[in-house]
């Protein structure tokens, strides 16, 4: 049976800022991203089976990326932790707002990075994840593949 590699695609806003760096992203800024999630499998064959010619039911990825991404940093602003950027997340998190800290600079490459595993970990056996785009801008996007981590 064929490979097939089944493509979702997700939106979300999510500020941060980039601690040390020289430029104007130092600052805290937001973006509205784009999420390209890339799954690959082949069709069930099982014609019992309810997903019968699907790889994946596209509502169970969504239902995945939703919950381990989307409503976790959609309108949240994140910070690496090791950073005196902590001292403003604190401040915001009294004014109730949403802040993710993480343990690395929070730039499109890292947090790629940081999807994929959090994407991995959450697929069924059978389904490995291909690749992802996370889109910055329009013209700015970092994207992770299976088999350039391997």
């Amino acid at each position: 049976m064929s490979k097939i590699r089944i493509t979702k695609q997700f939106s979300f806003e999510t500020g941060h800022a980039l601690y040390g760096y020289d430029g104007k992203c130092k600052n805290v800024h937001g973006h509205s991203y784009k999420l390209s999630v890339t799954v690959i499998g082949t069709p069930i064959t099982d014609t019992t089976n309810v997903k019968y010619g699907m790889v994946i039911d596209f509502g169970d990825l969504k239902r995945i990326v939703k919950s381990e991404i989307v409503d976790k940093f959609d309108h949240a602003t994140v910070f690496n932790k090791n950073t005196p950027h902590v001292e403003l997340a604190a401040e915001l998190q009294q004014r109730d707002h949403n802040v993710i800290l993480v343990n690395y600079q929070p730039t499109s490459e890292n947090m790629v990075i940081d999807f994929s595993e959090k994407i991995k970990k959450n697929l069924p056996p059978h389904i490995q994840l291909h690749s992802l785009k996370l889109q910055e801008t329009d013209t700015s996007f970092a994207e992770w593949y299976a088999c350039d981590n391997q």
